[in-house]
C-alpha cells in the first residue's frame, strides 16, 4: 500500500523523501562511525638522544602518519633532547660500545672520538640527502604526530618549555603516555 493513499493521515508516515534523505543520514553517519574505528594508532616511547637513536622515532613516525596512522611521539629522559630546539641540531654518535662503528673500542674511547664519529655521520647524512632531524620533526609535525615532551624529565633535567620546537606538546605525563600506548595498535619502545 501506497504512503500517499487518501486514507493515511497527513502525519501519520514520513514522505519517501524523507526516509531517503533519513537513510542518507544514517548511511552518512555509519560511514563516519566506521572511518573513526578503522583508524589505526601507534604510539613511541623515545629515551635516546644521540644522533644514530633520534631518527627511528622520527621516521616511524612520520611513515605511520604518511600511512594514516594516528602517530604520538613521547619524548623522555635524554629522548627529549631531539625535541629541543638547540640540542637537536648538535647530537652527538657515541663511538665507544657500538658494534657498527668502523673503529674498535680501544680507538673509540680515545678524546675526541665522538666528534670525529659524529663529523662522519654528518657528512653521509648530507652525501646522502637524508632529512635532517630538523626536517623530520617539521614533516612529522606537519603531518599530524604529536611529539610530547615529558614533564618529570623537563623539571628533572631543568628544561624551559619554551626551547622545545614550536607544536610540540609539554607538560605530558607517563600517565598519559601509559593510556595513550594502551589505545594505539602498535607501541614501540626506542
Amino acid at each position: 500500500m501506497s504512503t500517499d493513499t487518501p486514507d493515511a493521515a497527513a502525519g501519520d508516515a514520513p514522505s519517501r523523501a524523507e526516509l531517503a534523505a533519513r537513510i542518507d543520514e544514517l548511511e552518512d553517519a555509519l560511514a563516519a562511525a566506521t572511518d573513526e574505528d578503522d583508524g589505526k594508532k601507534m604510539s613511541i616511547i623515545a629515551t635516546k638522544g644521540t644522533l644514530d637513536m633520534a631518527y627511528p622515532p622520527l621516521i616511524l613516525a612520520s611513515t605511520a602518519a604518511a600511512f594514516g596512522y594516528d602517530v604520538t611521539v613521547f619524548h623522555t629522559f635524554w629522548g627529549l633532547d631531539i625535541l629541543h630546539e638547540e640540542r637537536s641540531k648538535s647530537l652527538k654518535l657515541s663511538s665507544v660500545g657500538n658494534p657498527n662503528m668502523p673503529v674498535p673500542n680501544a680507538v673509540a674511547a680515545l678524546p675526541g672520538m665522538d666528534r670525529v664519529t659524529t663529523k662522519m655521520m654528518e657528512r653521509r647524512i648530507a652525501d646522502n640527502d637524508t632529512a635532517t632531524i630538523e626536517e623530520l620533526l617539521e614533516t612529522s609535525l606537519d603531518m599530524g604526530v604529536e611529539f610530547q615532551a615529558c614533564q618529570m624529565t623537563i623539571d628533572l633535567m631543568d628544561y624551559d618549555e619554551n626551547d622545545f620546537y614550536d607544536g610540540v606538546t609539554t607538560g605530558v605525563g607517563a600517565a598519559t603516555a601509559l593510556q595513550d600506548m594502551a589505545e594505539a595498535d602498535i607501541q614501540l619502545l626506542v
